[in-house]
């Protein structure tokens, strides 16, 4: 039943379309921009519940107060408390280790301003856990949500950034000018 009244609110209500021409693995870091508006995060959320996907995102930690922390841990949200010591790379790698399906999507900007300087995260939690990289593209002009390329992860950091910014240089977030490659 949820699935099919998320799947009326994305395709029919919000006049979303998805173009999926990879696999979507049980395991899986998937890269998601441009990230220019927090209608990211809701948009992505209707589209996974309503392809039966159960995906886990990372959101700072101050977002996790009540009534909204009960909220985003149900919808799959991991708080992040970036000032602490402890390697977050990590953390995820053993969830991802930990469990027969986790799906992580990560936005490699970091925040929702335009950023140049993209984040390395997503590449070591993937190496780490020994799982796929896919990337997730929004074009808010023509309600698509494209999940349409793997990254190979055999190449170095550096590689894997500047294809994904060749790749997502296609896409068009709500706040066009909030996204830099």
């Amino acid at each position: 039943m949820k699935r099919s009244i998320c799947r009326f609110i994305f395709y029919r209500l919000m006049g979303w379309k998805s173009e999926v021409t990879v696999p979507i693995y049980d395991k899986c870091v998937v890269c998601m921009a441009p990230h220019t508006s927090n209608w990211d995060l809701l948009i992505g959320l209707i589209y996974s519940r309503a392809e039966g996907i159960e995906g886990h995102f990372m959101m700072k930690k101050d977002w996790f107060f009540f009534p909204l922390g009960p909220i985003f841990r149900a919808l799959g949200g991991i708080p992040v408390d970036r000032s602490r010591k402890t390697s977050l790379t990590e953390q995820m790698a053993q969830r991802f280790n930990e469990r027969e399906q986790f799906l992580l999507t990560i936005t490699p900007e970091g925040t929702r301003k335009a950023n140049p300087e993209w984040k390395k995260g997503f590449y070591y939690i993937a190496k780490g856990a020994h799982v796929p990289v896919l990337l997730m593209g929004f074009d808010f002009p023509t309600r698509t949500l494209s999940i349409t390329r793997e990254l190979n992860m055999s190449q170095d950091v550096e590689e894997c950034i500047r294809e994904m910014k060749e790749h997502f240089k296609q896409y068009r977030g709500k706040h066009p000018k909030k996204f830099a490659v």
